[in-house]
C-alpha cells in the first residue's frame, strides 16, 4: 500500500468557503496542516472565517473576496494574491447554488443565468486561472463539487441538473486534458445534504427549506468534507475519479425514507 499524501505545509484554494461544504472542507484541510485560501462574496464573514481557521489550526489563511461569475474579478483576486498561484496544490471548486423549483415553462431566466454562471462558468474561470501553475509544477489536485443531480433529473430541477451534468462532463474531460501531467481530478457528488442550499434555493423561505429534510437524516457538510479529504490524501499514483455520496435515507433524488414526526 502506498503512503497517503501528506497535506502539511501544502496550499489549497476552496471557493464558496464561508458556509456549508466549503467551510467544512477548508476546516478539514487546515486540520491536517494545509494552508488555505478561501473565497466568498460576504467580506465580513469571509474574514471572520479566515481568522477562525488560522487561529484554530495554526495555518496561514488568505481570504479572497470575489464573485466566481465575474472573470475579471477571478483573475484580479487570484493573480493579485502574492505568490498564491505559484504554490497551490489543491483546488476545491465548491461555489454553487440552486434557485427555485419551478417547471421550465414558469422558470425565471435570471435564476437560470445565475445557476449557469456560478456552477459552470465560475468553475471554469477559477480552474483556468489555477491549473497552469499546477501543470508547470507537475503536481496538483482539482476537486469539483458536483451533485447526484449530475446523474438524475427531477421535476423543477432542469437547469440546476443541467449545470451538474456539465460539472461531470467538465471533470471527465479534464482528466483527458491533463493525462500524463501528474495532476489528479476528482468529482465529489453529494445527495441530500443539509446546508444553506435549500434556504438559498427558496430565497430565504426557512419553513419550505426545512421541509426538504423533514423526517430524514441528511448528509452533513462534514461528510462531504471527509470525502474531499480522503480523495486528496490518497497516494500520488491513485486518482479517485468520483465519489457519489448519499445519505442512508436516500436511494435516489425522489426516493427518500421519511420517518414519522416524533419517531
Amino acid at each position: 500500500m502506498g503512503e497517503s499524501t501528506n497535506l502539511r505545509g501544502r496550499w489549497a484554494l476552496v471557493t464558496g468557503a464561508t458556509s456549508g461544504f466549503g467551510l467544512a472542507t477548508a476546516r478539514a484541510l487546515a486540520a491536517e496542516g494545509c494552508h488555505v485560501a478561501i473565497t466568498g462574496r460576504r467580506e465580513d464573514r469571509l474574514r471572520a472565517t479566515a481568522a477562525e481557521i488560522a487561529k484554530g489550526h495554526k495555518v496561514e489563511t488568505v481570504p479572497l473576496r470575489f464573485d466566481v461569475r465575474d472573470l475579471a474579478q477571478v483573475r484580479s483576486a487570484l493573480e493579485g494574491a502574492p505568490g498564491l498561484l505559484g504554490k497551490l496544490d489543491i483546488l476545491v471548486n465548491n461555489a454553487g447554488l440552486a434557485l427555485a423549483l419551478d417547471p421550465l415553462q414558469a422558470g425565471d431566466p435570471a435564476d437560470w443565468d445565475q445557476m449557469i454562471d456560478t456552477n459552470v462558468k465560475g468553475l471554469l474561470y477559477v480552474t483556468r486561472a489555477v491549473l497552469p501553475g499546477m501543470l508547470e509544477r507537475g503536481r496538483g489536485h482539482v476537486v469539483n463539487i458536483g451533485s447526484v443531480a449530475g446523474h438524475q433529473v427531477y421535476a423543477g430541477g432542469a437547469v440546476y441538473a443541467a449545470t451538474k451534468f456539465a460539472v461531470r462532463a467538465i471533470t471527465d474531460a479534464l482528466r483527458h486534458d491533463v493525462l500524463g501531467t501528474g495532476i489528479r481530478i476528482t468529482n465529489v457528488e453529494p445527495g441530500l445534504a443539509e446546508t444553506e442550499f435549500s434556504v438559498v434555493r427558496f430565497k430565504g423561505d426557512q419553513a419550505r427549506a426545512s421541509a426538504v429534510y423533514e423526517g430524514t437524516k441528511p448528509l452533513r457538510p462534514e461528510d462531504v468534507a471527509d470525502a474531499v479529504h480522503w480523495a486528496v490524501t490518497r497516494p500520488p499514483h491513485v486518482n479517485v475519479q468520483s465519489i457519489l455520496l448519499m445519505p442512508t435515507d436516500q436511494a435516489a433524488i425522489p426516493a427518500l425514507h421519511r420517518r414519522k414526526t416524533g419517531t
